[in-house]
């Protein structure tokens, strides 16, 4: 399917790695333009490096912490009218509730909730102007399954959720949509990190795996095309929604 999306400018955050690189992957085999970001410049570089040999299109590397505002700043400058914005961030480490200090949550909100705020704000105004924008926040399934030790960030997650569905409302007869995907167990380095200290790596997915109705792990490459629909010029009348990724693993007829 052509997505329709051709030379279209895409910011995608945290996309060195993981599920930012599979939708940064998917976005440029739909021949958009990339400005991608990491904390890792060398792993950044071998990214985009990767990007314009498999697909031709322009990359611009922007490395550091997306929630640094001086990143914000740098990522605007390389890419100022965006037609897509990619929010992607790392979570906070797992941590139990009673070990948790005001920094960490406040840090875990920053990282979560307010860094995609910001940029939501700074990108929107010119997508409603231009006619066109895609907005896609990678949360987590979280959102709808607490996971215990993860309770900033499915906090933090769930916030954003909240707070930009009334702002998605607000832009959707300008062709502008914002919706969330919430990754379930996919096969990154964010889900091997909650791997407990010892535990055979084989058997604890094969634990994971038990759980899934689809009986496998996702992956990032297969998250990326979900993400690319969502940008795509056949998902304007979808905004405001919450679209697991998860393998049937969040059970609910609703």
């Amino acid at each position: 399917m052509d997505l329709g999306i051709r030379g279209r400018k895409a910011i995608i955050c945290a996309s060195s790695r993981g599920l930012g690189r599979g939708s940064a992957l998917a976005l440029a085999e739909a021949g958009c333009e990339l400005v991608v970001n990491g904390r890792d410049a060398k792993t950044l570089a071998a990214t985009a490096a990767e990007i314009r040999e498999r697909f031709g299109v322009k990359v611009t590397e922007v490395a550091g912490d997306v929630s640094d505002p001086k990143i914000q700043a740098e990522l605007l400058t390389a890419c100022p009218s965006p037609d897509i914005l990619v929010n992607n961030n790392g979570g906070p480490p797992r941590r139990e509730f009673g070990e948790l200090t005001r920094q960490n949550i406040l840090d875990g909100v920053i990282q979560n909730m307010i860094t995609p705020i910001e940029l939501t704000k700074a990108v929107i105004g010119g997508m409603a102007e231009r006619g066109f924008g895609r907005i896609v926040n990678i949360t987590s399934l979280s959102v709808y399954v607490p996971i215990p030790g993860l309770d900033v960030s499915s906090g933090a997650r769930a916030g954003l959720t909240s707070f930009l569905a009334g702002v998605g409302r607000t832009v959707a007869s300008r062709n502008v949509t914002i919706n969330n995907l919430l990754p379930g167990k996919l096969d990154t380095d964010r889900l091997w990190g909650g791997v407990p200290k010892g535990a055979d790596k084989d058997e604890h997915r094969a634990r994971l795996v038990a759980e899934i109705p689809a009986k496998r792990l996702g992956t990032a490459e297969e998250f990326g095309q979900v993400c690319a629909f969502l940008c795509s010029i056949h998902a304007g009348y979808l905004t405001g929604q919450n679209i697991p990724v998860d393998g049937g693993l969040y059970t609910s007829a609703f």
